[in-house]
């Protein structure tokens, strides 16, 4: 089977770190900007930016109801930091009537951890994988609850935000918090491309 397409939101935020970690893994990763880029992706990440500006430029590149048709659709996607917001069907702390994609059964809590200043890093258990993850946290949200369909991936081990939900997966929806693209491991991109992977016909 050929390799699967990923595209990578290229509207704001670590677009190109996103690009080399997928690439990496051996699939053909691609930044999308035009509707017909989006066409031939199998999956999709959505990296981290400021939520309420990535709404706006995806309107303007009249890719923001094409996004969210083939999520609905059940194309995969990864979010990371904003683009967790992005995935969320509901936003705590959010703009007044900001939009998301949607999809996961999630409520998000924006800049939940704090301001730029509050950035940290951790390590993380992530279901799935054998050793931590090295996870930075930049601006970043929390999952404030799930839905019964949503699988919690890892969750914040100490400090005054211990046990706050940093990652998740529903269905081929996956998103974290914090910035995997940041540091050369990319094992939690190669769970999505497993997710893309067994997602396609």
């Amino acid at each position: 089977m050929p390799s699967p397409v990923i595209g990578v939101l290229a509207l704001q935020g670590d677009v190109r770190e996103h690009l080399g970690a997928l690439t990496s893994l051996g699939v053909e990763a691609v930044g999308v900007r035009r509707r017909a880029e989006l066409a031939r992706c199998d999956g999709l990440v959505v990296p981290g930016g400021e939520s309420t500006t990535m709404v706006k430029l995806a309107k303007i590149f009249e890719l923001f109801e094409p996004v969210r048709e083939r999520i609905a659709e059940g194309m995969p996607a990864f979010g990371t930091c904003a683009g967790m917001i992005m995935l969320a069907d509901r936003i705590e702390d959010g703009a007044a009537g900001q939009e998301t994609f949607g999809g996961l059964d999630i409520t998000v809590r924006r800049n939940a951890f704090g301001r730029q200043v509050d950035s940290f890093e951790e390590d993380l258990h992530v279901a799935g994988l054998e050793e931590p993850v090295r996870a930075v946290f930049i601006r970043a949200p929390w999952v404030e609850s799930v839905g019964p369909d949503v699988e919690t991936l890892a969750r914040v081990e100490g400090g005054a935000a211990d046990g706050r939900i940093v990652a998740v997966r529903q269905g081929a929806l996956m998103a974290t918090s914090f910035h995997p693209e940041v540091g050369g491991d990319t094992r939690i991109h190669r769970l999505f491309v497993d997710l893309v992977r067994g997602a396609r016909p």
